[in-house]
């Protein structure tokens, strides 16, 4: 057999097989498969023409029978592949290997979807109809919960339906939940998640903050001390937030889910203590927000259900490299209760950090009040102690530990349920309080720190009783990504899973037949 003829036939054979795995991969009769077809019966044909007279003798020898044997062990493996793929198709399952789960949905975002009680319905509204990473997103809420479908919609092709759901801007999701729609126009799994809420909440849950006080302002988003950015989160999860001053008479008004009391950098007045006291026995919900050497009066009246508040002030000591032991007003803590609060902060160990200002001890204490179920959220390291000499605090800058002092580690949150009848209050129901000895962890300047944000707002959930909201919300890191047109990933396909391995095989093959 010519060297020659013996090429074309192996040339050909490697043309028809890459011409079949690219139609059976794309189901597209493309101009590479056309062009590798012809090649490929051109190059048998020539082959054929030029050894027909050893063809009996070829298909006689050993390496002809080794060959086929091989060919089918490699029919066979490719069988194997192309059964595992419709297995996978069959039976699909995701895994996320990073370590920061950048391609995972949020335990937030899972929990809400799994909790769905009707299908929620999504049409995505999109350039050309085509967004990869949209639709892999919504194909992560999709998995998480056969309740969620979802639709790429191009507008353009579909104008009746866009005009059906009032969409004028595009990008836009737009969801469905029984009789409830809403329409997100920040794509991200953030923006998603905070639309999901909404269309599914049946009503919005008020939140009241307390003013009169110094308290910072909830419409302060840009300085350090505001509480715009903690509004703004409260509204992306379907609550409606309102100001309150509690004048003479003025009573917590009905629709409170939760009352706020942050910040207040003066005493608050005997009525407005009265008012908050009235809300809290008519199964209230209230979050104390708690500057240091100030409001001692909600010191003495937060006593009597069973938290201490301590005027002092949290020193924290750190290690630091090449500088020793060093001390801070601004612990960090990682060691959290056993409370739906921080529960799945707790699972996380360490990593699960929350960055405080200035704070004060707030220590759960029965106190002989029955009826009273507390848990402390947060503790300092045992590093820590609470300083009671205020003065040689914030006039000469300097801390020491002594006998007056209570070492680490120091709890700066907590958390109360409450019987009132076990109380003894004369009324029936369950209130619930959270005090924290810090106000400065949920302004705008702290709250993105960390996983400040998901505990204040786990906080704010439990207190409402929304407890399908208590989880950890979004991370803002998520996978880097590159995207391409779609002629680009067709010509990456081509070049990287065809024509590259094609000319490899082919150069291989030619020089093993050159020397043999």
């Amino acid at each position: 057999m010519p060297r020659l003829g013996g090429f074309y036939g192996v040339a050909g054979v490697i043309l028809l097989v890459f011409a079949g795995i690219a139609y059976f991969l794309t189901r597209t009769v493309s101009t590479y498969v056309f062009l590798h077809t012809l090649l490929g019966l051109l190059a048998l044909i020539a082959y054929f023409a030029s050894s027909k007279d050893s063809v009996r003798t070829f298909l006689g020898e050993r390496s002809t029978k080794y060959g086929a044997n091989a060919a089918l062990y490699s029919v066979l493996a490719f069988g194997v592949l192309v059964l595992l793929n419709y297995l996978g198709t069959q039976y699909y399952h995701r895994f996320d290997l990073t370590e920061a789960g950048v391609y995972s949905l949020s335990p937030q975002s899972k929990k809400l979807v799994e909790e769905l009680e009707q299908t929620l319905e999504v049409n995505a509204f999109v350039q050309a109809g085509i967004d990869p990473q949209l639709e892999d997103l919504l194909g992560s809420y999709a998995y998480a919960s056969d309740k969620v479908s979802y639709t790429i919609v191009d507008p353009d092709t579909r104008p009746d339906l866009a005009e059906r759901f009032q969409i004028t801007n595009i990008p836009a999701v737009h969801m469905q939940y029984a009789e409830r729609t809403n329409v997100v126009t920040t794509i991200s799994e953030e923006g998603i998640t905070n639309g999901i809420i909404k269309v599914t909440q049946a009503e919005a849950k008020v939140i009241y903050f307390v003013e009169g006080h110094g308290e910072p302002s909830i419409d302060d988003t840009q300085q350090g001390r505001g509480y715009g950015q903690l509004k703004v989160a409260l509204e992306n999860e379907g609550y409606t937030v309102q100001k309150l001053v509690l004048t003479q008479g003025t009573a917590v008004p009905d629709d409170a889910s939760v009352l706020i009391v942050a910040g207040a950098q003066r005493s608050l007045l005997v009525h407005e203590t009265q008012a908050i006291d009235s809300y809290m026995k008519k199964e209230g919900h209230v979050l104390f927000l708690l500057s240091p050497r100030v409001t001692p009066e909600l010191a003495t009246y937060l006593n009597a259900w069973g938290v201490q508040v301590g005027n002092d002030v949290i020193v924290d000591q750190q290690i630091q490299l090449l500088r020793g032991p060093t001390f801070t007003l601004t612990p960090v803590v990682s060691t959290y209760g056993q409370h739906p609060i921080t529960e799945e902060l707790g699972r996380r160990g360490g990593a699960a950090l929350t960055a405080y200002g200035i704070s004060r001890s707030v220590e759960p204490n029965q106190n002989g009040t029955a009826g009273l179920s507390l848990v402390s959220l947060a503790q300092t390291s045992p590093n820590s102690w609470a300083e009671t000499d205020l003065e040689s605090i914030f006039q000469k800058q300097t801390a020491k530990v002594d006998a007056e002092d209570r070492r680490g580690p120091i709890s700066l949150a907590v958390a109360v349920t409450a019987n009132l009848k076990e109380m003894g209050t004369g009324q029936e129901g369950t209130a619930r309080l959270a005090v924290f000895g810090n106000e400065v962890f949920a302004n705008n300047q702290y709250i993105s720190q960390y996983f400040n944000r998901d505990m204040l707002l786990n906080t704010i959930g439990w207190l409402g009783g929304e407890e399908g909201l208590i989880s950890v919300r979004t991370r803002t890191l998520r996978a880097s990504r590159v995207q391409f047109t779609a002629e680009q990933g067709t010509a990456i396909f081509y070049l990287s899973v065809l024509i590259l391995p094609e000319i490899l095989l082919i150069v291989g093959l030619g020089v093993w037949w050159s020397r043999k």
